[in-house]
């Protein structure tokens, strides 16, 4: 697909579909989607990971089509069943399903609501579910040759509007809610999510979803790093990642002890105040009460102009990790950008419409719309042209009938490399603790082969996200992440 511009292409899945680059005439990215979830596999995935129960010729609508008419609802913005009877005549609807249904029609609410309820409530079926997600993932993550990946956990509210079982109220929310767990790579994918009761701590249950991913990255002979807030500066997820030789940099709420080791930045420099913040960091070590262990600690000071008070944050960081204290905290602040997939998933696939009552069937509708998020994040960073794959789903979808210019093509598999940063430069100091601590902030180069075409890609351990560099058809940035020199 997408051998060369300006030329139309039939889909692998339905030949019958003929994708044209023409502006106005584009009508959905269903078609385009579709194709890529035909790239990854989701059809074999579906079949070596969920079980069908019915018997007999009780099977008008197979376990395949009700799962993508399911995740396709759910990314064109009808997650409400009760919208299954609109789209059941739709012809997008109708043409990424089997042949079998492409002149009967989707299946309306009744069957959905059986499949989503019922079938997929089965233990069984749940983790396996779960299990189709992350093997989706997997799919991709083949085509990366990184050897290298960083982990983003984070938790969200899911308010609810009812008797929900599970619900209870969060004082940090303020809401009765649930209170989901979610665990990302650097890309955006969810790479795992649980569901759980609304009044839990937000670092409850963290090791079913981080460990096993650990594990499996460590497995495929990968490097790991993880970040997280200040709700998961816990001892025993310190050791637990030490043990597992996981580098890490977790917040940690500021307290006294730790700001009499930083009393000699506290001071605002003397002089006229710079227009330009005035930014010191300093690493040490320090053991807390409930820690067996000294770890260190870095601190970053910042004056800005018409402020009288500093502003200052703490990171824990893992011992061994050599970096300069400036470049952790970077690394380190790039973990908001989980809190903004959050939102994405929110608004993209509506994951917090947890209406069911049973605690169970709103597990599965989650893990419904974790796929679709996931199969939309993929779509996003790996079809979009060069020019919008920075966009959010949310955008991307609002301008999907005019989102190309006539001519302008789209191969399947794109995405791009190179990076820059627009914000402005603050004056930096290093404490004389952290002097002579800085290593080289450019990262070498690597290059890699890809469905058999080359791209090359880079990364600057002082940029924000990359993104205005270069661009390389069939072509995913394989540079080494910006959290470890070469």
């Amino acid at each position: 697909m997408g051998e060369k511009q300006n030329q139309s292409f039939q889909l692998s899945f339905n030949t019958s579909l003929k994708v044209d680059f023409q502006g106005s005439r584009v009508i959905s990215d269903g078609g385009l989607i579709r194709e890529l979830d035909e790239r990854l596999g989701l059809d074999k995935l579906i079949q070596e990971q969920l079980s069908d129960s019915r018997q007999g010729l009780n099977k008008q609508f197979t376990l395949t089509d009700l799962l993508r008419q399911s995740v396709y609802s759910r990314l064109a913005g009808y997650e409400d069943l009760n919208d299954a009877e609109r789209l059941a005549a739709d012809p997008t609807f109708r043409l990424i399903s089997s042949q079998r249904i492409w002149d009967r029609g989707a299946a309306l609410t009744s069957t959905l609501h059986w499949f989503e309820t019922e079938l997929l409530t089965k233990e069984e079926n749940l983790i396996g579910l779960m299990a189709l997600n992350r093997e989706t993932l997997g799919q991709a993550e083949s085509l990366d040759g990184s050897d290298r990946v960083v982990l983003d956990m984070d938790s969200s509210e899911s308010p609810v509007h009812g008797e929900q079982e599970g619900s209870a109220y969060n004082g940090h929310f303020e809401s009765v809610c649930y209170h989901p767990l979610f665990l990302f790579n650097r890309h955006g994918d969810c790479l795992g999510a649980k569901l759980r009761p609304g009044n839990v701590h937000s670092a409850e249950d963290r090791d079913q979803l981080l460990l096993p991913e650990i594990e499996r990255q460590q497995a495929e002979g990968k490097e790991v790093a993880f970040r997280a807030d200040a709700a998961f500066a816990k001892p025993e997820i310190y050791e637990a990642l030490e043990e597992r030789g996981v580098k890490y940099a977790i917040r940690t709420p500021a307290n006294e002890n730790l700001e009499r080791h930083i009393a000699e930045l506290l001071t605002r420099p003397a002089g006229r105040p710079s227009h330009k913040p005035v930014v010191w960091y300093k690493n040490f070590l320090y053991q807390a009460a409930s820690s067996k262990t000294a770890r260190r600690v870095v601190a970053k000071v910042e004056f800005h102009f018409g402020e009288l008070f500093p502003r200052v944050g703490f990171i824990v960081i893992v011992t061994n990790l050599s970096l300069p204290s400036r470049a952790i905290v970077r690394f380190y602040n790039k973990r908001g950008t989980a809190e903004q997939w959050i939102k994405e998933g929110k608004q993209a696939t509506h994951w917090t419409r947890l209406s069911c009552h049973r605690f169970r069937a709103n597990e599965v509708r989650l893990q419904l719309s974790l796929l679709a998020y996931n199969l939309g994040n993929l779509w996003r960073r790996l079809v979009l042209p060069k020019r919008i794959d920075t966009w959010s789903l949310t955008s991307a979808a609002a301008v999907g009938k005019d989102r190309w210019a006539p001519g302008e093509a789209c191969a399947v598999l794109l995405a791009d490399v190179g990076g820059g940063s627009s914000n402005p430069t603050p004056i930096q100091h290093d404490a004389p603790a952290d002097l002579g601590a800085a290593g080289p902030n450019r990262l070498n180069a690597r290059q890699t082969k890809l469905l058999g075409k080359k791209g090359s890609g880079h990364g600057v351990v002082s940029q924000e996200t990359p993104r205005n560099g270069s661009f390389s058809r069939l072509h995913i940035d394989t540079s080494p992440p910006q959290w470890l020199p070469e």
